[in-house]
């Protein structure tokens, strides 16, 4: 862990604790306007922001009782990005921008001038690779990309029964609110605990079925999974073209909504990729809960917190409308991700990683791994051996995808029947759903469960429906404020 402090070692040698102390009630747990009125007022730089984020890291990651194993990476030339943002003049920088905040990335997202390994040995040089389209997004609205975070390898679609948050390259993420205890969720494992330790200002994770909204939840962060096609997959490494999507973690809902606009594009290297499928995001939400027409899941009531909740949103005026779907299993899903993988990887390796990358495709991969198990695969490569075991044709898949759609449409069919806003559910329990009728999710901190373990509510929407989500998350948030930081990193 120490090498990657390297580049910084002259100006974390003069940072000291008590700089560091001063500056911790202007960055702990602020959003993203109150840091830039802070930057304006000259109480806070760009710079100080981010050495203030790195000696944090370090801090708690070279702890041996407070470690959490999140950082993979880190970007050796931030604090001379950051120098050069302190420069602009501050009266034409937007409060409501990325603008010299520094962020983190989950390590499967590719990022120019630091390797993107997804977690695995057989990525561990993919070096020299271009910045991910979403990157570039993020680059051209002024972010500083701070580092790459750790991840269940191969976004959890590698090894059967290992733990999440676990990668052969970043070995265990740990869980602030509960080292060794609660798990981190995955697959965006280091997205989630970097952003509830207050690691940065936000962070960058992927999702599949739940690998957003399930570090959200476990670690008490707002995570959006937008519709497929609002964020361009370019440059990602992929688990399924069908259901892959970037989406914003942050500690609050109204910088994932600053971060999600600094992330839209439309992407023509991206066949899902949408234009202007999202309407503008506004500076200010309504934040008033009456009138809302939200549906509940009669299945959930049974869970204390949830039931606490609905009720509170009722007594704020909102219209619960209890819902009973039918029971859906989702026969055929693991097709779509096995199928997806063995095309869409080879793909990434072809026309997106470092050219050293040898490896080309699934096979090559396992039989890599195979030479050094301990190292490569210690708990197992089921998930890839289940991939080259499909038989699933192209035909099949095609047949296999429509009849998901149209059945996890009809489960969420409420939304539109009973002009919903939003399905509420719990943590990622209906992420599946949601990815199969590619409904987008955001997931907001509910509650804390007697044993501190985090739990959420997750809004489910209709399809390009995020800012809708966003303005019924806020004024969530704004009613319970039940968001804590985790005690020992405060």
């Amino acid at each position: 862990m120490n090498a990657v402090f390297k580049p910084f070692e002259r100006e974390l040698a003069t940072f000291t604790e008590e700089d560091y102390s001063s500056l911790k009630p202007l960055v702990l747990e602020q959003n993203i306007p109150s840091l830039q009125q802070k930057i304006k007022e000259g109480s806070l730089s760009y710079e100080k922001l981010t050495l203030f984020y790195l000696y944090r890291i370090r801090k708690f990651e070279s702890d041996t009782t407070l470690y959490l194993n999140s950082i993979i990476a880190l970007n050796p030339d931030v604090l001379k990005e950051a120098r050069k943002k302190d420069k602009a003049p501050k009266a034409g920088i937007d409060d409501y921008s990325l603008f010299g905040m520094p962020i983190l990335l989950k390590d499967n997202i590719n990022t120019k001038g630091m390797p993107t390994t997804a977690g695995a040995i057989a990525l561990a040089n993919n070096n020299n690779t271009e910045d991910a389209f979403i990157v570039q997004k993020l680059k051209a609205n002024g972010a500083l990309i701070l580092g790459k975070v750790n991840l269940s390898e191969w976004a959890y679609f590698f090894c059967s029964g290992c733990p999440v948050g676990y990668s052969a390259v970043g070995g265990q993420t740990l869980n602030p609110y509960g080292r060794k205890i609660f798990e981190t969720g995955g697959s965006s494992s280091g997205s989630g605990v970097s952003v509830a330790a207050n690691f940065a200002v936000a962070a960058v994770g992927t999702e599949t079925s739940g690998s957003i909204t399930s570090p959200s939840s476990q670690n008490s962060v707002v995570g959006l999974k937008p519709t497929v096609g609002v964020l361009s997959r370019t440059g990602i490494v992929p688990i399924s073209s069908t259901l892959d999507t970037p989406g914003p973690m942050t500690k609050n809902v109204l910088d994932n909504a600053i971060f999600l606009k600094a992330m839209l594009g439309y992407d023509a290297n991206d066949a899902a990729s949408k234009q202007k499928k999202i309407q503008p995001l506004q500076k200010r939400f309504d934040l008033s809960i009456k009138g809302k027409r939200l549906g509940v899941l009669k299945s959930l009531l049974s869970n204390s917190m949830y039931k606490a909740t609905v009720d509170q949103l009722k007594n704020a005026g909102a219209e619960i409308i209890e819902i009973a779907p039918p029971n859906l299993r989702l026969t055929g899903f693991i097709s779509i991700l096995n199928i997806d993988m063995k095309y869409d990887l080879p793909n990434y390796l072809k026309n997106n990683a470092d050219t050293t990358v040898t490896l080309g495709d699934i096979d090559e991969i396992r039989k890599f791994n195979s030479q050094d198990s301990l190292l490569r695969m210690p708990y197992n490569q089921e998930l890839f051996d289940g991939i080259l075991k499909d038989s699933t044709t192209l035909e099949d898949l095609t047949v296999i995808k429509k009849n998901l759609h149209k059945q996890a449409s009809n489960y969420l069919g409420a939304l539109q029947s009973q002009n919903l806003s939003s399905i509420l559910s719990i943590n990622n329990y209906h992420s599946g759903i949601a990815a199969a009728a590619n409904y987008p999710t955001l997931t907001v901190p509910m509650g804390y469960k007697n044993s501190g373990e985090p739990m959420s509510l997750t809004f489910i929407g209709s399809p390009f429906s995020a800012p809708e989500l966003l303005e019924v998350g806020a004024a969530f948030e704004q009613l319970t404020k039940v968001r804590k930081s985790p005690e020992n990193y405060n």
